[in-house]
């Protein structure tokens, strides 16, 4: 597969959300194609709110129905951020699913696709340490490449 787009990682979260609350592709490239937000209210909450999601990938040259079909990378990720993405993406939790630290997110446990869906959309500046077992599940850390 060839290189993924890049999208920022606030993009990234709002699309993840919007699919965990059900909000397909197919309506997601409806949005992006016509502009009618109202599909992705379904979505919303405090800190959450898609009104600027169009217009800041446009501005910024964000390719969403790209990012949409066919995935992307986020261009940098936060410790927190990080942590937002993998609960919208993956529904683990800090604390719960896996440890966080400065820099780092240990024994997240995913099956093989979704360490490679990760592996995938993780900025450059950090990195899966994967255990190399080749259980269907499987426990990982992702590392912030200067610490790994």
């Amino acid at each position: 597969m060839g290189q993924r787009v890049k999208i920022s990682q606030n993009t990234a979260i709002m699309i993840e959300r919007a699919r965990r609350f059900g909000v397909t592709n197919e309506v997601l490239l409806q949005v992006v194609a016509t502009g009618d937000l109202t599909p992705l209210k379904v979505a919303e909450a405090e800190y959450y709110s898609y009104d600027e999601f169009l217009s800041y990938a446009e501005e910024n040259g964000e390719p969403l129905e790209e990012a949409i079909r066919n995935g992307y990378q986020i261009t940098f990720n936060t410790n927190n951020g990080l942590k937002v993405w993998l609960f919208e993406k993956f529904g683990v939790e800090a604390g719960r699913d896996f440890t966080p630290s400065e820099g780092r997110v240990d024994e997240l446990t995913l099956s093989s696709d979704h360490i490679e869906a990760l592996k995938q959309a993780l900025a450059a500046n950090w990195v899966v340490k994967d255990s190399g077992e080749t259980a269907s599940e499987r426990k990982i850390s992702v590392v912030i490449r200067a610490l790994a």
